[in-house]
């Protein structure tokens, strides 16, 4: 089903993809280039749509390799929305959906963390840019053979009798060719090709084939050639082949249609899963998924869901798929967060590796562009895993995928809202300050994240070293209660669904009284979240007061 959507999203929004990315001018800024990947991943619902045009896009030398390379990161940003949306599934249960949405949160955590390093470290540098460009030089790699099309085979059926897109448009979009303007539903599905030679006119004798295949009839200059012609044989057998509609109406009814059949066997994978992993079940999977190997290997059990982690994608060629997967199994307590993290880490790696083999297959001029680009999207996610997983203090994303799981739980439009901010207010707002120029960009940028930073300073001192701070800064008291907690807010939020007869029960405003007996409670008020019961280790727990949301640490 995941390739029937990724292939029908071409007709409503390939085209849109192409004509976005061949602006150049916009390209060369990399916060710009970096949300148009996101943006351009999310429109397709695909981040190896998306990077293959921009592989298509660099190999016919439309742009450099440096300037694609803040577009790969963006893609690897807005392929991490889809399991993110699958937690949204398990709204109906709280302690599902804390650990559910924190699950699928580490990801988009440890995808954000590494382009706000990265980034400013390839504008500074050309980190990726120089070693890819060293790697591929040191491997001398001629052309090979196409890349496996392991899932191909089971889904291609299906495929092909629903649509079939002609692939020389698709990249005629991306390149700008003659052929972008011509319809991407493909009629005839063989054709014959036959070269004859022809008598044709040619603007002047220089035009001609040879000397001796030119002469002049009155004002016209003739010449002998070799002239192509294809004729169609076969028919496509799909269910549009025939039809009078546009790519756009097309397009659509297929999105519609592909959506709903997405969300629907999401909904039944999450079901499934929640039935048929229950008790005895449920114990022994999460002891033997949870488990780690025996002193004094046991920080090799984190490297090896890695490797799992790579395997499966590569298997499925989706990491979407893979971490989606997962999800539901975190949300129902099988898999730990802490285990998910490396599993996800490794779905990373393996999204990349079908592109490379695919680039492999490039011809020879264009191999060392196409193989360089689709190295730095690995070169990427390998940087970003050995920032924030070797050593167990920086791996952050866990910590902040906990936080925002026990937010959530608590106030379950915050997982809305968190999905909307991230991936399509923050990247449109910068795009829309990115075509006003870099100097409207940085005016605009530049206090905010020092406010930001300002912000998440005072809040680590506050709970660690509060004397070092000046007494009104040791607590948000003084600032209006809207300014420093979600609950005036929830009161808005709930007030609105409620005049809005919003009847899902995950919309609805939770009473205090509807926490569910096996949820942790503190004191009457604080949820708990991932204890030492939870995760087998007791490393930390985000509380949560009606008024005031704090970290601490167990």
């Amino acid at each position: 089903m995941c390739k029937v959507h990724c292939s029908v999203v071409h007709l409503p929004t390939g085209r849109a993809a192409g004509d976005i990315f061949q602006d150049n001018s916009v390209l060369s800024n990399p916060l710009a280039g970096l949300v148009i990947g996101v943006l351009v991943t999310l429109l397709v619902q695909s981040s190896s749509t998306s990077s293959s045009i921009v592989v298509s896009m660099v190999s016919s030398q439309i742009f450099s390799v440096s300037t694609a390379i803040p577009v790969i990161m963006g893609t690897n940003i807005g392929t991490s929305v889809t399991n993110t949306m699958v937690a949204m599934t398990q709204a109906g249960d709280r302690n599902k959906f804390r650990r559910a949405f924190a699950g699928a949160t580490v990801h988009d955590f440890f995808n954000w963390l590494s382009v706000l390093v990265l980034l400013p470290l390839e504008v500074a540098t050309g980190y990726l840019d120089i070693v890819t460009g060293l790697l591929i030089d040191s491997f001398h790699i001629q052309s090979g053979e196409d890349a496996p099309e392991l899932l191909g085979v089971i889904t291609d059926p299906l495929t092909t009798a629903i649509i079939e897109l002609d692939e020389s448009v698709i990249g005629g979009i991306a390149t700008g060719a003659d052929n972008a303007n011509s319809s991407l539903i493909k009629i005839w599905c063989e054709t014959f090709t036959n070269a004859t030679e022809m008598n044709v006119t040619v603007p002047a004798i220089e035009n001609c084939t040879s000397p001796s295949l030119c002469w002049t009839d009155g004002n016209l200059v003739w010449t002998l050639t070799n002239v192509s012609q294809t004729f169609n044989v076969t028919k496509c057998n799909h269910l549009f082949v025939g039809t009078s509609l546009s790519d756009l109406e097309v397009g659509l009814i297929l999105l519609a249609l592909s959506l709903l059949v997405l969300c629907s066997c999401l909904v039944i994978i999450v079901k499934l899963l929640n039935s048929m992993l229950k008790g005895q079940v449920a114990i022994v999977i999460n002891k033997v998924l949870n488990t780690d190997f025996p002193y004094p290997f046991g920080w090799l059990t984190g490297y090896i869901a890695i490797v799992v982690g790579a395997g499966m994608t590569f298997i499925v060629q989706s990491s979407s798929v893979f971490t989606s997967a997962i999800t539901p199994l975190v949300g129902i307590g099988v898999i730990s967060i802490e285990r998910a993290y490396p599993l996800s880490l490794g779905s990373n790696i393996g999204t990349t590796t079908t592109a490379l083999l695919a680039a492999l297959a490039s011809p020879k001029e264009t191999l060392k562009n196409s193989l360089q680009i689709a190295m730095v999207h690995f070169l990427f996610n390998i940087s970003g895993i050995l920032l924030w997983y070797p050593i167990p203090f920086t791996r952050v994303p866990i910590r902040l995928a906990k936080a925002l799981g026990n937010i959530t739980a608590q106030y379950r439009w915050f997982a809305g809202l968190y999905i909307l901010t991230c991936f399509f207010l923050i990247p449109l707002s910068i795009f829309s300050l990115s075509l006003a120029g870099w100097q409207v960009l940085v005016g605009v940028l530049v206090p905010i994240v020092v406010f930001i930073i300002f912000v998440i300073v005072v809040n680590t001192l506050q709970s660690r070293r509060p004397q070092w701070l000046p007494s009104f800064l040791r607590s948000w008291d003084s600032l209006p209660l809207w300014m420093h907690s979600l609950e005036p807010w929830d009161r808005k939020v709930s007030w609105m669904l409620g005049h809005c007869c919003c009847c899902c029960k995950c919309c609805r405003p939770q009473n205090p009284d509807d926490t569910p007996a096996s949820e942790p409670v503190k004191d009457g008020h604080a949820l708990e979240m991932y204890g030492p019961g939870m995760n087998g280790k007791g490393d930390s727990t985000v509380s949560m007061h009606p008024t005031v949301i704090r970290a601490t640490s167990l």
